[in-house]
């Protein structure tokens, strides 16, 4: 029996490697807006982080998506994404 191979991602606050489904993918819309893709499923760039605050924290502190997207990124878009998180914990 052939086993499906599980896709993993670095999450942008701990750069632990993980499988997709653990992580929540943040994504750059092709209009430049900046919001949490809880689906996977929005077009336009991806960069995955774990389900918690801290990674979450963690990739702020270290503009970690700032670099992913190049662009700036809004003090009010991190809070939004935070209270995501927080909702879906």
């Amino acid at each position: 029996m052939h086993q499906k191979k599980v896709p993993l991602r670095m999450c942008a606050g701990c750069g632990e490697m993980k499988p997709k489904k653990e992580l929540v993918r943040v994504v750059k819309s092709p209009e430049g807006e900046i919001s949490l893709d809880l689906t996977g499923r929005k077009p336009g760039r991806g960069a995955y982080v774990c389900k918690s605050i801290d990674c979450l924290k963690a990739a702020r502190k270290s503009r970690r998506f700032e670099k992913a997207f190049s662009c700036k990124i809004p003090d009010e878009v991190y809070d939004r994404m935070e209270e995501e998180i927080s909702r879906n914990e």
